[in-house]
């Protein structure tokens, strides 16, 4: 079980440490990015070495978080992981640091305490609108490179501002955001705008092979590594997609299932008001939100479905109806 500390303290922490490995989960997203560049940017003007570190390629379309941000090569003695719910998050990679996580910060509420010291808000949208408040408990002064990591971080984590997670206080925190530099009109234009025609075909051949169950309440979309060969769809390719099954008029619960390298699936679930997805993707040794949550299963699709299936029939009996 990890120590839950307070902002002041997370900061003493990081003010005490000078090489410092930020660490984010695989796959990532903007929030798990936003946040580490952010407090990456952070502590280098405290005079701090830091540097961000992740399992799997990190996607070109954030690139301007890292832009003009120089490598430092050094040996870390501080690990403070952010957005990783969970150790097994960091993937392969990152694997060696799973029990030598000295602080994490998070907003997740299915949070495994696996780090020595927790700084964690799950009434929070987005572990970004804790790094606001970290900053300035560090007296640092937001520029407009972290301005527009954290705008980001606040942006994906609540689908540009639709999810039920958002409340004033994040409208208020990116207003701030915006007022510190962050191009808040750039960044909701290519998160949620732009995309490529390879994300379009993979789009296509997804869309077109969803299947429905429990009277059309349930979509499941899957995507293969051969729909990715034929697409020609990148990483970059992939954020975006697991909305899609949910967004069915009348589907309560939609599963995306994508599948990996090693042979098992990447299960993300989106629901509506009708379900808890952390509810159900728990059952399934996953978590993550109420509204959207994941697991990684292993066996054939017909197998994970019918797992995923019996997970929602227990979760929500009334979908069975």
């Amino acid at each position: 079980m990890s120590e839950r500390i307070s902002l002041a303290a997370a900061a003493e922490q990081l003010r005490a440490a000078d090489r410092i490995a930020i660490l984010t989960h695989q796959f990532p997203d903007g929030d798990t990015l936003g946040s580490a560049f952010a407090l990456c940017r952070a502590l280098r003007t405290l005079g701090k070495e830091a540097r961000v570190l992740c399992s799997d390629p990190l996607p070109e379309k954030y690139d301007y978080m890292w832009e003009a941000l120089a490598v430092q090569d050094f040996a870390p003695d501080f690990a403070c992981a952010v957005d990783v719910a969970d150790a097994k998050l960091l993937g392969e990679n990152l694997a060696s640091f799973a029990d030598k996580v000295a602080l994490c910060i998070d907003h997740h509420a299915t949070h495994r305490e696996y780090a020595e010291r927790l700084l964690l808000n799950a009434d929070y949208a987005a572990t970004a609108m804790i790094m606001v408040e970290l900053l300035d408990e560090l007296g640092v002064a937001i520029d407009t490179p972290m301005a527009d990591c954290l705008f980001t971080g606040i942006a994906t984590d609540t689908g540009c501002f639709k999810y039920s997670n958002v409340t004033p206080l994040t409208h208020r925190m990116a207003a701030r955001l915006m007022e510190c530099g962050a191009h808040a009109e750039a960044i909701n234009r290519a998160m949620f705008d732009i995309k490529s025609r390879a994300r379009l075909a993979l789009e296509q051949m997804a869309l077109s092979a969803i299947t429905y169950y429990y009277r059309e309440r349930v979509a499941v979309m899957l995507i293969t590594e051969e729909m990715m060969k034929q697409s020609g769809a990148a990483e970059d390719d992939m954020e975006g997609l697991s909305p899609l099954p949910r967004q069915i008029e009348g589907v309560w619960v939609g599963f995306t299932l994508r599948q990996k390298s090693d042979g098992n699936y990447k299960v993300s679930a989106r629901t509506g008001n009708h379900a808890d997805a952390s509810v159900i993707c728990g059952l399934l040794g996953g978590g993550g939100h109420a509204r959207a949550a994941g697991c990684t299963l292993s066996g054939s699709v017909d197998e994970i479905v019918d797992c995923l299936l019996d997970a929602t029939a227990r979760a929500v009996p009334r979908i069975t109806e």
